[in-house]
């Protein structure tokens, strides 16, 4: 699908709303209507489907190769491409800002990131793509993990075998969780020497063409004890259960409860904190996001994580976690590395 195709579907939208245009100044939406990534644009989309597009003197020239829109080189992108009648992000802009264009826009949240929740083919492509250089990194890397290397070194060595690969960079900042700190589920890697016995889980993601992966293992260094190989299964056929459930017209809840209700029948629900898993795309969270009582429905074509987890502080944890697409009857896995439990 074409920038043009994208604005031209959000046009549509705005005519069914009677509002005529959107002043759209989140920089991933921006990024996703036109294609600039910039620290400092905006575009105005019309009813109409014509479109502005401002930015300043630093990404004018990039901006050119934006096809479809007229451009405006302005510091006050807002202020210089606000129309009356125009609505604006509520969502993005402070109430400082929202004041200083007159404080008299209609106000809209989400209607660019409703758009982007179905990807297309070419973001599908990068998204893929992108998985694949995260599988490829973790299958180098596990080789080398060894007694004595230390949270922060393991990942330096995903984040470096990424961009060795192809990545444009790590898609967030890699999570790397041994021991007892595997019991934080976004444990910042630190000093700590790994050590025969201890679970160690990674959580890191490649960037591409704009678009992130995201994956997370779980490992032993050495022969796991029963207890963590207790946890490790449950999690492992929990998460089985969350993809299983993935599928057109399933609620983001019923997702959620596919595989938390597998943890709390075991007994560990009161170890699992956090939702099941959330979009991913443009950005590394975005909508849907997957979690008890979410009630929106997935289309065809919507990437997502499934990732539960356990946590049992002072002991360790264990978390498995999948991007997949939404596809009819099943579920497309984005990251294919195994979901076995890996002793090292």
């Amino acid at each position: 699908m074409s920038f043009a195709e994208r604005r031209a579907r959000l046009a549509a939208l705005l005519a069914e709303r009677g509002q005529a245009g959107l002043l759209v100044t989140r920089p991933v939406n921006v990024r996703y209507l036109t294609g600039l990534a910039s620290s400092n644009a905006a575009v105005l989309v019309r009813a109409d489907a014509t479109a502005v597009l401002a930015t300043d003197s630093r990404y004018i020239e990039t901006a050119r190769s934006c096809e479809g829109v007229h451009l405006k080189e302005t510091r006050d992108v807002a202020g210089d491409l606000l129309e009356p009648g125009a609505a604006v992000e509520a969502h993005h802009l402070t109430v400082a800002e929202y004041h200083r264009l007159g404080g008299a826009a209609p106000l809209t949240e989400g209607l660019v990131e409703d758009l982007r929740r179905v990807k297309d083919d070419t973001e599908l492509a990068a998204l893929a793509r992108a998985c694949a250089l995260t599988d490829e990194a973790f299958s180098l890397v596990i080789g080398q993990i060894a007694e004595g290397m230390t949270e922060r070194e393991i990942a330096r060595g995903l984040d470096f075998r990424m961009m060795e690969l192809g990545a444009d960079r790590p898609a967030f900042d890699t999570i790397v969780a041994s021991g007892p700190n595997g019991a934080v589920p976004h444990h910042s890697p630190g000093d700590r020497p790994v050590r025969k016995g201890d679970l160690i889980t990674m959580d890191f993601g490649a960037l591409y063409a704009g678009y992130h992966a995201d994956m997370t293992r779980t490992v032993a260094l050495g022969e796991p004890s029963d207890w963590q190989r207790e946890i490790y299964t449950l999690v492992h056929d929990a998460q089985a259960a969350g993809r299983a459930a993935v599928r057109p017209g399933a609620t983001a809840g019923e997702i959620d409860s596919a595989a938390r209700g597998m943890i709390a029948a075991a007994g560990y629900g009161d170890r699992f904190g956090h939702g099941l898993g959330h979009g991913v795309g443009l950005e590394i969270h975005e909508e849907p996001f997957l979690g008890p009582g979410r009630t929106g429905r997935l289309e065809d074509r919507v990437p997502i994580t499934v990732e539960p987890g356990v946590y049992l502080p002072g002991l360790g944890g264990v978390r498995i976690e999948d991007t997949l697409v939404t596809r009819d009857p099943l579920p497309e896995p984005l990251t294919l590395t195994t979901r076995e439990l890996l002793v090292l």
